[in-house]
């Protein structure tokens, strides 16, 4: 939602501009808490605001009027800090900046009564801004307390039926039919009346399995009753108690018109004692429905049953902790049948037609409704072959299009049933290419830099960007695409449907403007702008001609060579580590744009970043691709700077022995970087990456969880105990790991991955202890110098998964097969005792996975036959 985004990010701004240790600007103090207090006063509005026009393809009037509000005041402040900030540079005051030498800088000359005059007129013209900003929001206030909520939240729709207009074809849920029959008949085993919650996303066939299940002869025989019911998103728990009453009874539900929730409820009970009932809720949203309802039913011992559908994984937690059944994508063979049948009924697709249809039906991407959606449009039209590639050309629209209730208004209940914090965050996916899967550190990072995350006491905001994504996860909105070695979501991604709702959903209320979907001339009021993979030059300076407004640029393709216009960016994100593309940029370019919280892009050649850094008040992330190493020394003393990377390249700090020590509170993450700790202290640090560090120095970073040292050098210090994944290794040569450096590893109380690299253990043997690594799950050796391992199965008790590389001579311990919690194997080109070392654990243990991956030869070749197993994988590397 743009408006609740929008109040968000002005409340960053007055927040940042308040707490600021050298604030450019200062705001009128009655002006300030004006502002903060309507903003706030909006924002608990929208909180509760049930639009009229939320399922429909129009934009809120309302909410646009807030919005705009609440962006001129954005435009007012920012301006007046850009104006002030080119005043400052013009007079060369650098407030107190420490510089590469040490030296401590006051000003850079003394100001000019030109320039004194000017900045009054500054000051002049931002209390008058403000002063018209804040009368227009209050008239958007006024406004907006007018309006009864009340009778807004009093709409409802309850489905009293268990009949569905979704089609009954069951594709690909054969054994998900089989698996709840089981649960659903198996009263003889465990006769407790039990909850079966079935979850998976909006329209993969939840509603359809359940309808099918239910149906079936053998459920009806089995149970005395059988009622349905369908809950939306405002439910009326009275109502719901009447229609399984009076499905249960078979009576009216006027008969109890004149009853209470409470006696209906109690009515059902009765009715329900003694009996062995099963009872369907469909499309269940909110845990207070169950809480309303669960009391009024009796479990009578005798096998009774309820079925709930569900996207939300975290209610299916609460109705059930120990088992739901969880629906997937289909695959490619479920998705054909189910499209030919939809199209085809009992009758074959045509050849002709087969290679087109397969091509549609993969754009489907494995949702059930979605492909039949498509099928049900292709079985109206003639079945040619210029029919249907006009469908294929244009598949992924047609989903979203072709039947406005079947697919984009049901995925649009999900998204009007969100919170209306999370509806920034979920829109906020579809400025990512298709099928694109976003690094969860990046997503993060970039939501705490566009503003819209609400301020949590206790909670930084990078930990509530986390909970959102986790919400955002549960109710199925989005994928997790793939895990960390220690179970953390490191990758995360929309389907293509979703996405698409994304996008429709953001271009209504003008959230962000896509290059190539929307009209060039649009460009003026926006502020987001994305830049798909794939745009041409011209597109793109196009988009980049008149940008007045923009806060945020975000470009996927590969050639950027326009700075853009707009002096007020804050987001400007042209580079990831999973594309890299050129290096497109100069230093001096980047740090015009003064409101800065966010900078990741390729930089041309450079030998130091600028002193012109330092205007950037509010510089939050500063990711960098660059080919050689940078000083940054200029960073020092950037207090906002929270994550600060840089990649290929390494910086530097240059240092006399009188340099001042500098700390930086707020930085929480630090990777690529060559550096003297003993000029700066960063004690909230949560990610280091360094080279040629000397390890003593980490005493004091007691919240680090997570560090990669290149060129280790060993003193005799520990590691803190915060410690969660520990990376040491070299890109030369071996280094040394000595007995007294394992005992200090090992005894970090949390380490939960643990990866060395081309190290060289003490007479190449490692002998572990019960008192070493009480929590670690994921060990990777990579060209370590390791002979013999001695262990027990009791020394590393959470061991997961072991990763080796390039390891020769070693024989792995049978030891580590036993350990109960072991999961996985993975070996890449290493000697033979390793590998049978490995057959071995997998023929004594059949739950452990075992992968091996060789190189290619005739020994290996004969090796692959021998070794392969149910549980063992071997592969050969013929590049």
């Amino acid at each position: 939602m743009a408006a609740y985004a929008a109040l968000t990010s002005l409340m960053h701004i007055l927040d940042d501009l308040n707490h600021h240790p050298s604030p450019p600007i200062s705001i009128h103090q009655q002006q300030f808490e004006s502002l903060t207090q309507t903003a706030t006063s909006l924002q608990q509005f929208l909180e509760t605001y049930n639009s009229p026009v939320a399922h429909t393809n129009e934009a809120d009037p309302l909410e646009i009027r807030i919005a705009e509000a609440a962006y001129a005041a954005q435009d007012v402040i920012e301006s007046h800090i850009v104006d002030m900030i080119k005043l400052r540079k013009s007079s060369g005051a650098y407030h107190g900046r420490i510089h590469s030498r040490g030296e401590t800088s006051t000003s850079a000359g003394s100001s000019t009564q030109s320039n004194h005059d000017r900045k009054i007129s500054y000051v002049d013209n931002l209390y008058r801004g403000l002063k018209k900003v804040i009368e227009d929001m209050d008239l958007v206030k006024k406004e907006a307390m007018e309006i009864s909520v009340s009778e807004a939240q009093l709409q409802r729709s309850v489905s009293t039926s268990g009949g569905s207009s979704r089609s009954s074809i069951m594709v690909g849920f054969g054994d998900a039919s089989r698996e709840i029959m089981d649960k659903l008949t198996n009263g003889v085993d465990d006769r407790r009346l039990q909850v079966i919650p079935i979850v998976g996303m909006g329209g993969i066939g939840k509603t359809t399995l359940a309808k099918h299940v239910y149906a079936h002869p053998y459920i009806k025989e089995h149970f005395d009753i059988c009622a349905w019911v369908t809950i939306s998103q405002n439910f009326d728990a009275r109502e719901i108690l009447c229609e399984l009453f009076s499905q249960a009874n078979k009576k009216s539900k006027e008969e109890m018109s004149e009853m209470s929730e409470d006696e209906v409820g109690l009515a059902l009970h009765k009715y329900l004692f003694n009996r062995r009932f099963l009872i369907v809720i469909d499309d269940m949203w909110s845990v207070d429905a169950w809480d309303k309802m669960q009391n009024f039913f009796p479990d009578n011992w005798n096998g009774s049953r309820i079925v709930v559908t569900t996207r939300q994984s975290q209610l299916s937690s609460q109705l059930n902790k120990n088992y739901c059944l969880r629906l997937k994508l289909l695959d490619e063979v479920s998705s054909w049948d189910l499209f030919s049948n939809s199209v085809f009924g009992e009758e074959s697709c045509p050849l002709e037609l087969k290679k087109i249809g397969k091509k549609i039906v993969e754009n489907c991407r494995g949702l059930p409704l979605a492909i039949v959606v498509v099928g049900g449009l292709l079985k109206k039209m003639e079945h040619t072959k210029e029919c249907w590639e006009s469908i294929r050309t244009n598949s992924s629209s047609v989903v979203n299009s072709a039947d406005e209730d079947f697919c984009l208004k049901i995925l649009k209940i999900s998204y009007n049933h969100l919170p209306v914090y999370l509806k920034p965050c979920f829109l906020y996916m579809g400025v990512f290419d298709e099928d694109r899967a976003v690094r969860v550190s990046t997503l993060v990072q970039l939501w705490v830099s566009e503003g819209f995350l609400r301020p949590q006491s206790g909670k930084s905001l990078e930990t509530s960007a986390k909970e959102y994504l986790n919400e955002l996860v549960d109710r199925n909105l989005i994928l997790v695409h793939e895990l960390g070695s220690t179970g953390n979501i490191k990758r995360c991604k929309v389907h293509d449907l979703l996405r698409d709702l994304c996008c429709r959903e953001a271009g209504k209320e003008g959230f962000y403007y896509v290059t190539g979907q929307h009209k060039s001339e649009a460009l003026n009021r926006q502020r987001c702008v994305v830049i798909p993979g794939g745009t041409s030059k011209d597109e793109v300076r196009d988009a980049l001609q008149s940008m007045p407004l923009a806060r945020t640029l975000l470009c996927h393709c590969d050639e950027v060579v326009l700075m853009p216009e707009s002096r007020l960016l804050r987001t400007l994100k042209a580079f990831d580590t999973d594309r890299c593309g050129s290096h497109n940029y100069w230093f001096y370019d980047l740090f015009q744009f003064v409101n800065s919280r966010y900078l990741a892009v390729g930089v041309q050649r450079a030998s130091e970043i600028p002193s012109s850094i330092t205007f950037l008040w509010n510089l939050q992330t500063l990711i960098i691709f660059h080919s050689t190493s940078v000083d940054a020394s200029y960073i020092l003393g950037m207090t906002q700077l929270k994550h600060i990377e840089f990649h290929k390249g390494d910086m530097f700090m240059n240092y006399t022995p009188n340099f001042p020590q500098v700390v930086m509170n707020n930085l929480q993450t630090l990777k690529g970087v060559d550096l003297k700790f003993r000029i700066i202290s960063i004690p909230n640090i949560k990610k280091l990456t360094a080279f040629n560090i000397e390890l003593g120095n980490l005493r004091h970073m007691v919240k680090l969880e997570s560090c990669r040292f290149y060129e280790p050098r060993w003193s005799l210090d520990t590691f803190p105990h915060s410690l969660k994944k520990l990376s040491l290794g070299s890109h030369i040569s071996s280094w040394e790991l000595t007995g007294k450096n394992l005992e200090m590893i090992g005894a970090l109380p949390l380490l939960q991955k643990l990866k060395l690299e081309r190290a060289g253990f003490q007479n190449g043997m490692w002998e572990t202890s019960e008192e070493q690594f009480p929590s670690l799950k994921y060990l990777e050796l990579k060209w370590c110098h390791l002979v013999s391992w001695i262990t027990d199965s009791s020394h590393i008790p959470c061991l997961e998964k072991l990763r080796l590389y390039a390891i020769k001579k070693l024989e792995i311990p049978s030891e580590i097969g036993e350990i109960p919690t072991m999961q996985s194997i993975h070996l890449e080109y290493c000697s033979e005792s390793v590998v049978q070392s490995s057959k071995t654990i997998a023929e004594e243990q059949d739950e452990i996975q075992v992968r091996a991956v060789l190189f290619n030869n005739s020994n290996n070749q004969a090796l692959r036959w021998s070794l392969a197993g149910p549980n063992f994988q071997v592969e050969i590397d013929y590049f």
